[in-house]
């Protein structure tokens, strides 16, 4: 449970209608096993101590008499289990007969939520025997016990920071306003669902989106267990179908028709982060709600069982991957188009490295002035060779201008560079960062003035991880009048550069562009080594490897989502990056850059807080008019300090 992530479960018993006993057996069985693989939420399904299907059998005094025998039972042989344990059962209160979910821990029944729709529409007809429960919880009195009945009840964790569990069954989800909404809005961010759904053709498909969305809408964490075999087959049949969720992700969920355990970790410390964030999530007054405490006596590190993404900006599929880079390029253009239309510019200017950032730049700015209908001469890419510039991207760079059809500028800076390391007094041999800032400010100096003389405007190049990072010339490649690039990690560029090659060949049927040349340039750039080729290159080959000096980018992007999108502090970022990428670096180089990606992210603010305007794309931003507010002298000291308290 360290870290904030929770393990639970939703289980679903073997069990026989209406037989108490065996079902008591099969159900400790399964809360054992459960407890054994970790989980501190159990979830079983609704009515599952005696069977969903009883039918008129719920009338009987001895099934009602029996079912609270046995859950008296299950509680005392579940007592050395360390989790919060919901069972379903019907129960009599005040001559009514009510569904119910029991939770336990430690032995003892800890309250009883009761179903607040009852359905009786197609194969349903529960209001013949259970009446819809209280909202206010009242007392009753159980195996000799006083405990709340009703179903506002947050069962609240002191072993889990904020974590609240709330309690809702079957139709309860179904319903247009929920008593999940109710339960989530009093402060419960775990909802558990105990069910009896039939299946049906295609009900399976709406059960997960249902549950899915219900995760999402509420901030929650959902586990949703329901009911399978054992249960009359009559007239309808149960799969059996569990399903975890977390705040509009499924994170696992059964095959139908297969009991058994499910397992998921929550993560309790990002569903509070979520909530601080989305200010539209208006808590309301738990007025009314009993507050019922519990603990764990084991706070152990929780075995991960979830999965992590080790480039989380980029999907999994090549579907998925394929569809997030046509929509990152429309929002690109259209960003781009829009800004052309009202300034009315006759040009755009870019500066063309025969890298993979300007690449990108070029490829936004011809779908812009293909949608506006423009002559793609009006863009104007510029390549400006210097001190550390090389054949191969020299090449690729007149290449992709001239197959792109836009105009090819050469403007070589070298002897510009010269004069002003002159007129500084910087010796030339001295490849210092006035010698690398100085290629970069004149570079961008040629690419105003050109933009003045042309009536255009300077695309930027620069992408979101150089941002994060501070990798930007401070008025140099780190200006512009429009950063197309400025919402696009490092790690999601080069696939958007692919996804142009393959589109370029045909194979998605999305061809704008007619030259092969272009798509055989694309891909050399796409094997060309990340470098601002600021120093010079030894043998004609890049000398200057940006990863080597400020680190791999697919571990700076994962430490920038976890860090930005979740609000993971140090430790927990480490904690999965070594999970995640146990096979590529080890320990000591994991948190080699972690170190420098916190030392840069704070050092270098101040670049953002002056970042020229240019489109979001994802769910994570740098922008200081948008998702990133914070001053730029702000101390990374209890960051770095947890940091180095990672041991190596």
């Amino acid at each position: 449970m360290k870290d904030g992530f929770v393990k639970v479960a939703a289980a679903t018993p073997k069990i026989k209608v209406a037989d108490t006993i065996h079902n008591a057996r099969a159900i400790e069985d399964i809360i054992v096993e459960a407890g054994e693989g970790g989980a501190k939420i159990i979830v079983l399904p609704e009515l599952c101590i005696t069977g969903y299907t009883c039918h008129d059998l719920f009338l009987q005094e001895r099934l009602l008499s029996e079912a609270e025998a046995a859950l008296l039972e299950i509680a005392k042989k579940s007592a050395d289990v360390d989790a919060l344990i919901f069972v379903g059962l019907p129960m009599e209160k005040d001559g009514k007969l009510y569904n119910v979910a029991a939770a336990l821990k430690e032995g003892r029944v800890l309250g009883f939520i009761p179903k607040s729709y009852i359905p009786s529409y197609g194969e349903f007809y529960e209001t013949r025997h259970f009446t819809a429960g209280n909202n206010v919880p009242e007392a009753v009195i159980v195996g000799g016990c006083e405990v709340p009945f009703g179903t506002d009840i947050l069962f609240e964790c002191d072993s889990v920071r904020g974590m609240r569990v709330a309690c809702e069954i079957c139709e309860d989800v179904w319903s247009a306003y929920t008593p999940s909404t109710r339960h989530a809005l009093s402060g419960a961010n775990v909802i558990v669902n105990l069910s009896a759904s039939n299946d049906l053709i295609g009900k399976d498909t709406y059960r997960e989106e249902l549950v899915k969305a219900t995760s999402a809408r509420l901030l929650s964490g959902y586990i949703y267990a329901s009911a399978g075999e054992g249960e009359s087959t009559q007239d309808v049949v149960f799969g059996g179908h569990n399903i975890i969720a977390e705040n509009g992700s499924v994170l696992v969920q059964s095959r139908l028709f297969s009991d058994g355990i499910v397992y998921a970790d929550l993560d309790i410390a990002k569903l509070r982060m979520e909530r601080r964030r989305m200010n539209t999530f208006v808590a309301e007054s738990a007025g009314g709600y009993v507050r019922v405490p519990f603990s764990y006596s084991n706070v152990e590190e929780t075995k991960l069982s979830r999965f992590f993404s080790r480039t989380p900006f980029v999907p999994g599929s090549e579907a998925e991957r394929n569809k997030r880079c046509e929509q990152i390029l429309s929002i690109q253009a259209n960003g781009l188009k829009k800004r052309l239309e009202h300034i009315g510019a006759k040009s755009a200017v870019i500066g063309i490295s025969g890298g993979l950032d300007s690449t990108l730049a070029l490829i936004v700015t011809i779908r812009a002035f293909d949608m506006l209908g423009l002559d793609r001469s009006g863009i104007k890419a510029v390549t400006m060779p210097c001190f550390g510039t090389t054949d191969r991207t020299y090449e690729n760079a007149c290449r992709l201008a001239r197959a792109s059809h836009a105009e090819l500028i050469e403007v070589d800076i070298k002897a510009s560079v010269l004069q002003h390391f002159k007129d500084i007094g910087q010796d030339c041999d001295n490849h210092d960062v006035t010698y690398e800032n100085g290629q970069a400010r004149e570079r961008t100096q040629v690419l105003m003035d050109l933009a003045n003389k042309t009536g255009g405007i300077v695309i930027g190049t620069g992408d979101m991880s150089e941002l994060a990072l501070g990798w930007a010339t401070y008025n140099g490649d780190h200006m512009s009048m429009y950063g197309v690039n400025s919402g696009v990690p490092k790690t999601l560029v080069r696939h958007l550069v692919k996804y142009c090659a393959d589109m370029w060949k045909g194979q998605y049927s999305l061809d704008n562009y007619e030259d092969e040349l272009f798509c055989d340039t694309l891909l050399d750039v796409l094997d060309t080594p990340v470098s601002p080729e600021l120093l010079p290159p030894e043998n004609g080959i890049i000398s200057q490897k940006t990863e080597d000096l400020v680190g791999p980018y697919e571990l700076h992007d994962f430490f920038l989502y976890y860090m930005l999108r979740c609000a993971y502090p140090p430790a927990k970022i480490f904690r999965i990056a070594l999970e995640v990428f146990e096979d590529d670096y080890d320990r000591s180089v994991i948190l080699k850059w972690l170190k420098t990606f916190y030392r840069r992210f704070f050092a270098q603010h101040f670049k953002r807080s002056c970042l020229p305007d240019g489109p979001k794309v994802g769910s994570v931003a740098l922008s200081p008019r948008g998702d990133l507010r914070m001053p730029s002298d702000a101390a990374a000291r209890i960051w770095l300090d947890e940091v180095e308290l990672l041991h190596v």
